[in-house]
């Protein structure tokens, strides 16, 4: 933690995050977690991920204090219950109605929003620094607003489903089928980038600790370029894999060969190339892009992720997982967590024990954290 003046004359700091936790110890608490939740169908599932981000956020210094976790398990386990009620519902109706299957994606897709913004407020209302609660601050109205682009094509696929539903025997309907959902995809994909900006602009300006709260500076045109590059990373990918695909032919002689030799060759190679090269790359330039400029009136983040030391851990990762058959992989969680959180740094302007409030009880959004989980969408950082 470094001290220095503002530009205003304020005494600003910059805290370092480290992060202490070990892969031994983290293994201990994985192993048992894994077997709990085996043996118990997956009921344990929100006990472990609760001792999952206690162990986190136990091990991640902020300056020189941890961060807390507060969150109730068996608050977690009822919202979880419900999520699998939900889980369960739709697979009856898909298998004894199949002409209603849409209608848990439509439930959902209406609830969704309300959901997610549950989940960040659980997740941050239970995590602490220096003795203070986090929060988040945004309204269910811009929740629903800057999900409704997404909406807007459920809501549509939906009612394409339903009306080739409704007229099965007819050819038409088919094709009716599949020249709505290609164009809905067309349009889902130039709009990504506009949406994820919506979306991360909602979520990243809703931070609050104390009395600040943050917001996203970065544009929708940096998004853009964001994809713009993961497009071509993807690209270049591609060509390469096409170049070798070409030597190997070559090599195998005849067009017999290369269709024996060069297919599986591909094959393998794309497995290896694509998530070694542009999950790294999107990991580190999404997180940048991010937390470089998220900031309030006295925090301001700044992320320095690496790509190319990231897709050598990940590399290394990938391979001990394989080589141990998975055991492996508590280690590589808390390598990369490591790596991912001591690339940021966060600047504090003024005496930060002058403006620390009371930490904000309470506890809701329980069901919400529990979708965000079982759907893969949480806070992260």
């Amino acid at each position: 933690m470094s001290d220095s003046r503002s530009p205003t004359g304020d005494p600003a700091q910059t805290l370092d995050i480290r992060f202490t936790g070990s892969g031994s110890e983290y293994f201990r608490i994985w192993i048992v977690n894994l077997l709990l939740t085996l043996i118990t169908f997956t009921l344990y599932w929100p006990f472990a991920r609760a001792r999952r981000l206690a162990y986190f956020q136990n091990n991640t210094l902020v300056g020189r204090d941890p961060l807390g976790f507060h969150g109730d398990p068996w608050k977690m386990f009822r919202g979880y219950l419900l999520m699998l009620l939900f889980g369960v519902s739709y697979w009856a109706v898909s298998n004894f109605a199949p002409a209603l299957a849409w209608l848990p994606l439509l439930v959902l897709a209406v609830l969704w929003p309300a959901l997610w913004r549950a989940s960040l407020q659980f997740r941050l209302r239970n995590t602490s620094w220096r003795g203070v609660r986090m929060a988040f601050e945004g309204d269910l109205k811009g929740a629903y607003l800057c999900m409704l682009p997404f909406l807007i094509p459920v809501l549509a696929i939906g009612l394409v489903i339903a009306l080739v539903a409704a007229g099965a025997e007819d050819s038409a309907a088919g094709a009716m089928f599949a020249a709505a959902t290609g164009l809905i995809v067309l349009a889902m994909s130039a709009m990504s980038p506009w949406l994820l900006a919506r979306i991360k602009r909602y979520q990243h300006g809703g931070y609050a600790f104390a009395q600040e709260r943050t917001q996203l500076e970065a544009g929708t045109g940096a998004f853009y370029g964001f994809s713009f590059r993961v497009g071509g990373v993807s690209l270049l990918c591609t060509v390469l894999l096409a170049g070798l695909g070409g030597i190997v032919a070559a090599m195998a002689g005849s067009l017999a060969g290369a269709a024996v030799i060069a297919l599986p060759f591909l094959l393998a190679l794309g497995y290896l190339v694509f998530p070694l090269v542009l999950m790294p790359y999107t990991t580190s330039r999404l997180q940048n892009l991010l937390w470089s400029n998220t900031r309030s009136r006295r925090i301001h983040f700044d992320s320095q992720l690496k790509f190319v030391p990231l897709m050598k851990l990940t590399a290394k990762n990938w391979l001990f997982i394989a080589l141990t058959l998975g055991l492996y992989w508590p280690f590589a969680k808390v390598h990369t967590a490591r790596m991912r959180l001591e690339a940021i740094d966060i600047a504090v302007q003024g005496d930060v024990n002058a403006w620390l409030a009371q930490a904000q009880g309470g506890d809701k959004g329980i069901l919400g954290d529990a979708a965000g989980d079982f759907f893969g969408i949480d806070m992260g950082l």
